[in-house]
C-alpha cells in the first residue's frame, strides 16, 4: 500500500514568493489542445480550453488546476499537465452514476486515488513531447507525497494494488496498456484506509 490519506492546500500561484515559488512543471500549453483532445476523445471526455486569465470552471484544487463538470474537462494554458491527466483519470475510473452527477469534486476512495495516479502515469506516455518520466517528476515537484519518497519508487515498487484494480475494471490490459474504456461499476472499497496521496496545491 503506497500512500497516505491527506490533502494539504497551499497558496495560490499569485501568492507565491521567491522563497516559495510555483513549481516548475510542464503546462498544457506545452502539448497543445489537439494532443489532449486526441488522448481523451476515446473516453468521451471533452476538453474545454479556457482563454486568457479566465476562471477555470469545476477546479476542485483551485486555479490553475484542471476542472471537471460532467463529461467536460476545463484547462488553461498554465494548467499543469499532471493536473489535467489526474482529473481525467478520476473521470475514467469512477462509475457511470458518479460521472452523471460530477461537478468539481471527483470524490473517490483510497483505492481509486491510487488507481488514478497509476493510470495518469500510463496515459502520459501517450502524449507527444511528454511521457511517464516527465509525469512522475512533475508529481514530485507539485507535492504528491508517497510513502517510498517519490512517484517513481511508488509506481515501480509499490503500486501493485492500483495496477490490479485497473486491470480488474478493464481500464488497462495485462501489458499495462490503456484499453480506452471507462469504468462502469464502483471500485471496490479499500479496507486499509491509508492509501491515498498527500497532494499539495500551488
Amino acid at each position: 500500500m503506497a500512500l497516505q490519506k491527506n490533502i494539504t492546500v497551499q497558496a495560490n500561484p499569485s501568492d507565491q514568493t521567491a522563497e516559495n515559488p510555483t513549481p516548475d512543471v510542464a503546462r498544457c500549453t506545452d502539448i497543445g489542445h489537439a494532443a489532449l483532445t486526441r488522448l481523451l476523445q476515446p473516453y468521451a471526455l471533452t476538453v474545454n480550453w479556457i482563454g486568457g486569465g479566465a476562471s477555470i470552471p469545476g477546479s476542485h484544487f483551485g486555479e490553475p488546476e484542471a476542472g471537471l463538470i460532467g463529461g467536460n474537462l476545463y484547462v488553461r494554458d498554465d494548467t499543469p499537465i499532471h493536473s489535467a491527466l489526474h482529473e481525467s483519470c478520476h473521470y475514467i475510473c469512477m462509475d457511470s452514476e458518479r460521472r452523471q452527477a460530477l461537478h468539481t469534486d471527483a470524490g473517490g476512495d483510497y483505492d481509486e486515488e491510487n488507481a488514478v495516479c497509476y493510470l495518469s502515469i500510463l496515459l502520459a506516455d501517450q502524449l507527444e513531447n511528454y511521457d511517464r518520466n516527465h509525469m512522475m517528476q512533475d508529481m514530485d515537484r507539485w507535492g504528491y507525497t508517497f510513502r517510498l519518497g517519490s512517484a517513481r519508487k511508488w509506481f515501480e515498487q509499490d503500486a501493485g494494488d492500483a495496477q490490479k484494480l485497473l486491470l480488474q475494471r478493464g481500464i488497462i490490459d495485462h501489458h499495462d496498456r490503456p484499453t480506452w474504456s471507462l469504468a462502469q461499476t464502483p471500485l471496490k472499497t479499500s479496507t486499509s484506509g491509508t492509501n491515498t496521496p498527500l497532494r499539495t496545491r500551488y
